[in-house]
């Protein structure tokens, strides 16, 4: 049976596609214990306030303004099973340091920054392979359903991950508890390791003849300006992470300080924010049939985002479970969308140019996450938690204007054709 026969398969039955879903599972529940604890250990261990939070979500994005773009033309140079490989490997090493300081009495917040810094670089470089990487593995018919799995288990791995994270957090400490993480890279390193299909040999071009870094990254950035879709897409999802990552880098703050919730709750009360991207994953091929995968991408971001609002009206008692209702449908929306224009890049984009399409999309769309991350966290210092609140998620949810305002509203389904020819590096 050749790779082709192979790659048809129903996902199920497809071992390595199998593989790469396991392994990356119980790598994202991993880090979403991460997520929860390292702002906890600077909150409850290092005592940091609203602006040191911020500093500290933005050390651990700032990666993808610094290093997103260099990411995607040396993804496009080398195998890329293996550099993720190695991504594992020194996220293993690096977030396994947190736990091993603390142990010894030597945690600091400079640490804490390092840290994240360090964690953001490698994962800059893992996704942007991991999304290129993906199309090696299916025919470019099943990566609507492929990507839709792995977002699936990505939203059940922020339902699993904080809620495994607040037990650990209670039993062992927040420093402790992102052992756990640690070692899931280690489990997602071997489930890589034991994928049998080989990536297409490359026959690098004579040292002549090879194009520059600056005209890789600059092949790949004018892809994503030339394509209407593409240009949309990356506005869209670079102005909500602006404004989503403010409630993210606030919430433990507010719910632990405003609402007085105890810190093994607040893993619990974001878990349950995270059914809607469970539900977003498993309903987004479904919804792509009857409504149309274009159509649904600004639906789900124009409408179906709008109790998001119900975030910053979360109070005491029973009233703090609006914030877990508001991520809901924030979760459900973004993840339905993103199916979508994810698919899209990956279907149309020319193989030879998909590491840099992906990286200088993801420069953008996550380029933003560190300036929110500081904004929110200057607006929280000066205006309240509260308020900054309620600027971040009105700007959340007029984020999907960019899609409405769009090719999309024009079309039923987004266009999923074979990919074109690669345009020559430094084309315009």
């Amino acid at each position: 049976m050749g790779v082709n026969d192979r790659k048809r398969r129903p996902l199920r039955r497809q071992r390595d596609f199998l593989l790469l879903w396991s392994g990356q599972t119980v790598s994202e529940v991993g880090s979403q214990i991460s997520v929860l604890a390292l702002p906890l250990v600077a909150v409850v261990v290092l005592k940091a306030g609203a602006f040191q939070i911020g500093l500290l979500s933005a050390a651990g994005t700032s990666a993808y303004l610094l290093v997103a773009l260099p990411a995607g033309a040396v993804v496009d140079r080398v195998a890329k099973r293996r550099l993720m490989i190695g991504c594992n490997l020194g996220l293993l090493a690096v977030v396994g340091s947190v736990p091993v300081a603390h142990a010894a009495g030597v945690l600091t917040l400079g640490q804490l920054y390092g840290v994240a810094l360090a964690s953001g670089v490698l994962s800059v470089f893992f996704s942007v392979a991991y999304q290129s990487y993906l199309p090696t593995l299916l025919d470019h018919e099943q990566l609507m359903d492929g990507n839709g799995k792995l977002a699936a288990s990505q939203s059940a791995a922020q339902i699993a991950g904080p809620g495994a994270g607040a037990g650990l957090v209670t039993l062992v400490g927040a420093a402790a508890a992102m052992t756990a993480d640690a070692l899931s890279f280690a489990v997602s390193a071997a489930s890589l390791a034991a994928i049998r299909t080989r990536e297409p040999v490359r026959t690098p071009a004579p040292a002549a003849d090879r194009p520059t870094l600056r005209a890789q990254i600059g092949a790949g950035l004018a892809h994503v300006v030339r394509d209407p879709i593409l240009r949309k897409a990356v506005a869209f999802n670079g102005t909500a992470n602006f404004f989503v990552i403010m409630v993210e880098t606030l919430g433990p703050v507010f719910l632990i300080r405003t609402l007085r919730i105890r810190p093994g709750l607040v893993g619990l009360l974001l878990a349950l924010g995270a059914v809607g991207g469970v539900a977003g994953g498993i309903a987004a091929k479904s919804l792509a049939r009857r409504v149309g995968s274009a159509r649904i991408s600004w639906v789900a971001m124009t409408l179906l985002s709008l109790p998001g609002l119900l975030i910053p009206l979360a109070g005491h008692g029973w009233w703090v479970l609006l914030f877990g209702a508001g991520w809901i449908s924030w979760t459900f929306a973004s993840t339905v969308a993103g199916i979508s224009l994810t698919s899209y890049r990956q279907a149309t984009c020319p193989p030879d140019l998909l590491g840099r399409v992906s990286a200088a999309a993801r420069w953008i769309n996550w380029g933003t996450l560190p300036l929110g991350s500081l904004a929110g966290g200057a607006l929280a210092a000066l205006l309240g938690v509260r308020t900054t609140l309620w600027i971040a998620v009105v700007g959340g949810c007029s984020a999907g204007l960019w899609l409405f305002f769009s090719p999309l509203r024009t079309m039923r389904d987004i266009p999923l054709g074979r990919p074109g020819p690669a345009p020559a590096a430094g084309a315009a």
